[in-house]
């Protein structure tokens, strides 16, 4: 099962990502550093809300995001 990664309701306007901490096809677990996202002067930590693998990107350094875009999935492990 698939689990996006979506960009969190901040009430910050202009929110850029940053940066991946991690790559597709890598293991993360629950509450793991997944991506940043910049707002103005200020970064945002976003983790992820379940363990798997990282399956894919859909946003890059640099895009202008909305609050709730996906960012990515992650494919939930049944362990």
């Amino acid at each position: 099962m698939r689990k996006p990664i979506l960009v969190p309701e901040l009430g910050l306007p202009n929110l850029v990502l940053s940066v991946w901490f991690v790559k597709p096809g890598e293991r993360v677990f629950a509450g793991d550093r997944v991506v940043e996202l910049l707002a103005g002067s200020a970064t945002i930590d976003v983790t992820s809300e379940a363990a798997g693998t990282l399956e894919e990107f859909c946003a890059w350094p640099g895009d202008a995001l909305e609050p709730q875009q996906v960012l990515g999935f992650v494919e939930m492990s049944t362990e």
